[in-house]
């Protein structure tokens, strides 16, 4: 088996590629050459392609894609053309411009995208009784404290790619889509620098969201953090319930990376992807929405 890592923009296909590599053969395309070299020398027998075109010409039986937002579009419909399995690590759009070129590609069903969160044990295997719930919410603690620094400073820019609010806010709104599904609207959105004042974007923020049938959630995102975890609470009428994903002892299966890569190799094995489209579509409209509104 042979999967191609095209691009290395973000720390998740450094993770990915730990599993990846008990499975396949890897080949790697990146445009920076600090984070191309940080990859080989923990992967000294990767094979290195010099452009998107040369990895696609390998004949890979998957792609990971992993490029800046603003590449995402055109990158992923050279992928589709050759109508592999592929995994975009999140978020795959993070501006209403970059949304509506997604919508006009043909993105087929094994194409998989969002919050490797989705995928950890704590929550995977959680269903709910949707009559049951009178509202949810989603808590996001992730430090952004690094791109306080600059470091991948297109993260941090909102028309780039999409800041705090929609980079750290897709884990809560992944959640509560994969539990009460795609029928969702953003109702209002807030942020705010509470402590690092060079962000471009924000370290704390809020939204609020309302499902079809009058259920409503809120995502609550706090990038000034000395720990990472993720919480969803079910609020219900006869009581609370509260589900909590933490990393463990192995951050790579505990945070539901390993649990994404296992998916999209079922997909590379046939499979269709285990995320429909249309919740995809769903969780970046409420983020793009988000980012718009603040």
């Amino acid at each position: 088996m042979r999967i191609a890592l095209a691009g290395l923009a973000t720390s998740h296909p450094y993770t990915d590629a730990r599993t990846l590599s008990r499975h396949a053969e890897l080949i790697v395309w990146e445009q920076d050459p600090e984070r191309l070299r940080r990859f080989t020398e923990e992967h000294p027998g990767v094979k290195v392609a010099g452009s998107l075109e040369e990895v696609l010409a390998g004949g890979p039986d998957g792609v990971v894609l992993t490029v800046p937002n603003p590449q995402v579009p055109q990158a992923l419909a050279r992928v589709l053309e050759t109508g592999v399995a592929c995994f975009v690590n999140k978020p795959a759009a993070a501006s209403r411009a970059q949304l509506e070129r997604l919508d006009r590609l043909p993105i087929h069903d094994r194409v998989l995208s969002g919050s490797v969160l989705r995928f950890a044990p704590a929550f995977a295997g959680v269903r709910v009784d949707r009559g049951d719930v009178l509202a949810v919410r989603a808590t996001v603690r992730h430090d952004v404290g690094l791109w306080a620094t600059g470091y991948n400073a297109w993260q941090d820019t909102p028309g780039e790619g999409g800041g705090t609010m929609v980079t750290m806010g897709i884990h809560g709104v992944e959640l509560l889509v994969a539990l009460l599904g795609p029928d969702v609207r953003l109702v209002g959105a807030a942020g705010a620098r509470r402590h690092y004042a060079t962000l471009r974007s924000e370290d704390t923020g809020v939204m609020a969201l309302r499902w079809d049938d009058g259920i409503t959630g809120t995502v609550e995102i706090l990038g000034v953090s000395e720990s990472e975890s993720y919480a969803v609470t079910l609020h219900k009428r006869d009581g609370t319930e509260t589900i909590v994903i933490e990393s463990g002892d192995d951050p790579v299966k505990g945070l539901g990376y390993e649990g994404t890569i296992e998916a999209f190799l079922a997909m590379v094995g046939g499979a269709l992807s285990p995320v429909p489209w249309q919740e995809t579509r769903a969780v970046l409209d409420v983020l793009v929405s988000a980012r718009d509104s603040c």
